[in-house]
């Protein structure tokens, strides 16, 4: 990778994520309004709104099953990096040291579920509906990808040591 580590790799892109994300949090879509001519204004026709999904509870049966979800990846994710820190291996996202505090690095998993529902709530609350489900589906997906990964890695194994003198 051109002598640049993974992590810098996932830190970039989830930063270049995050840019794009506020930039295209101002764009607003516009109307065209026609140039002004001698003769009478002409009448502007608006197309009727797109059916957008239909409204319904933020805390509905199909939420909590996302978001129990959400919450049981996480716990997976956990205990795979736990498995993976004792076969000697090292996490990427975050140092060792976070990872071996297992109090600081479930609050870390706990506060990720958490940012996952707020999210889902902020989405819900400007009527994005379809998004504010998708945001727990992609969670799910990529914490369980990030554990079977965690879990098919190889076991560090100790360099041999030099033959003695």
């Amino acid at each position: 990778m051109g002598g640049m580590r993974l992590a810098e790799w996932i830190r970039n892109g989830v930063l270049a994520a995050g840019l794009a994300l506020a930039a295209a949090a101002g764009v607003r879509a516009q109307d065209h309004v026609p140039a002004p001519s001698a003769g009478p204004a002409p009448v502007l026709a608006h197309a009727a709104p797109a059916a957008e999904a239909p409204m319904h509870h933020f805390a509905d049966r199909e939420n909590a099953w996302l978001f129990a979800g959400v919450g049981a990846a996480r716990t997976l994710d956990y205990f795979s990096t736990l498995n993976m820190r004792r076969r000697g291996r090292h996490e990427i996202l975050l140092t060792d040291e976070v990872v071996d505090n297992h109090a600081a690095f479930a609050a870390i998993e706990a506060a990720a579920t958490a940012l996952t529902i707020g999210a889902a709530y902020l989405l819900h609350r400007h009527g994005h509906h379809r998004l504010e489900r998708w945001t727990s589906r992609i969670h799910i997906g990529l914490a369980t990808g990030g554990a079977i990964r965690n879990y098919a890695l190889q076991s560090a194994h100790p360099a041999p040591l030099p033959p003695g003198p």
